[in-house]
């Protein structure tokens, strides 16, 4: 037996933890080479994977295949099919680090996990990859979430109807691509276009629907740095002299970290939102506290501040507001549409004492 069919029967027989564990790495690799959604390689990369993903769903439905031909890697068709899932794979997980970074995780959570419900069903329903509904259902997503965030970054801008704009280029691009597939396969597609349209038309509604809630994240913006000081102040390198409370290794597994505040001094809400080179805009730093007898978040004050685009750590700035009651607030960094960026959150605890502070720059 011949290296190459030793490797393709090994293959065949362990397809399925590996390709699990495949799907993992992957993951892992875009989450720490993917850095922003505005450079030419992270375009490339997902603009590659779209293409891609493309001829090889006209490949599986071009050329014929016989029943199990997918379970078997002797067929062609097996290899079809096994790239198609890693190349969609790829979609998925990397939308999922961008979109993930874009805002809070809280806030944002629908798309997020229709996003990671993309991802798992690349592996769990491995087998409906012979179904075209379900990849050109699939398909769509994957145009559609890669427009959410391209147009933006192309145009400069960020918005209602850039958003929309970016809807109707993925429609037109969906609908280009099944006319040419119903050219090559006009018997299946009849029998799918009824599933087809309504898969489309259901995605691209949860989509918009999820947008006008805000519960889209912003992208491509996303909130690098947030955090609460004592003081602030720029100094002459343009960088930031700050003062903080080391209060130990466990404070960075509390979702609200405890800010001790002397009465009649101020806090500062520190923010670096990344937004690509050219987008600039102004964002909003929304001071909230939890009222418990109403049981509800109340707004104490809305600070608008601006950004400029291009820088890789994200544009650096900071609102200060006095006089906070004790108990749980939260700074919410968000865009003038109300979409949420992130969430700095901190428990304040007056004290008369002066908390140990320590210094520190904000390159």
């Amino acid at each position: 037996m011949s290296f190459f069919k030793k490797t393709r029967s090994w293959y065949g027989r362990y397809e399925r933890p590996i390709s699990s564990l495949s799907l993992v790495l992957g993951f892992a690799f875009d989450a720490l080479t993917l850095k922003r959604v505005d450079t030419l390689w992270e375009i490339f990369w997902i603009l590659s994977h779209l293409v891609i993903v493309g001829l090889f769903i006209v490949l599986i439905h071009t050329k014929e295949s016989e029943i199990g031909d997918e379970k078997n890697p002797s067929k062609v068709h097996f290899w079809y099919v096994n790239i198609l899932q890693f190349f969609f794979g790829g979609l998925p997980s990397t939308y999922l680090v961008f979109y993930f970074r874009s805002s809070d995780i809280f806030a944002t959570w629908p798309f997020v996990l229709l996003l990671a419900l993309a991802f798992i069903a690349n592996e769990s329903l491995k087998r409906h990859y012979v179904r075209f509904s379900f990849q050109i259902s699939l398909f769509f997503l994957s145009i559609y979430s890669f427009a959410i965030f391209l147009v933006p970054v192309i145009l400069h801008k960020i918005g209602t109807q850039i958003f929309l704009l970016s809807g109707a280029i993925s429609l037109a691009i969906i609908i280009l691509f099944i006319l040419i597939l119903r050219y090559f396969i006009k018997d299946e597609f009849k029998e799918s276009k009824r599933m087809i349209s309504l898969l489309i038309l259901g995605i691209f509604i949860i989509i918009n629907l999820l947008y006008f809630t805000n519960l889209i994240p912003p992208i491509p913006l996303s909130l690098k740095e947030g955090n609460v000081y004592h003081s602030i102040q720029k100094n002459q390198e343009g960088n930031y002299n700050i003062s903080f409370e080391k209060n130990g290794w466990k404070e960075y597994f509390k979702l609200y970290r405890d800010f001790n505040k002397i009465p009649g001094t101020a806090v500062y809400a520190y923010s670096a939102v990344f937004s690509p080179q050219n987008l600039n805009l102004t964002i909003l730093h929304e001071w909230q506290y939890y009222n418990k007898t109403q049981k509800k978040w109340i707004t104490s004050n809305v600070v608008r501040l601006p950004v400029v685009g291009g820088r890789d750590g994200g544009f650096r700035t900071y609102s200060i507001k006095s006089n906070l009651s004790s108990g749980r607030w939260r700074v919410n960094v968000k865009t003038e549409l109300g979409q949420i960026i992130g969430r700095i959150r901190f428990n304040v605890l007056l004290s008369e004492i002066e908390p140990m502070l320590t210094s520190g720059v904000k390159n």
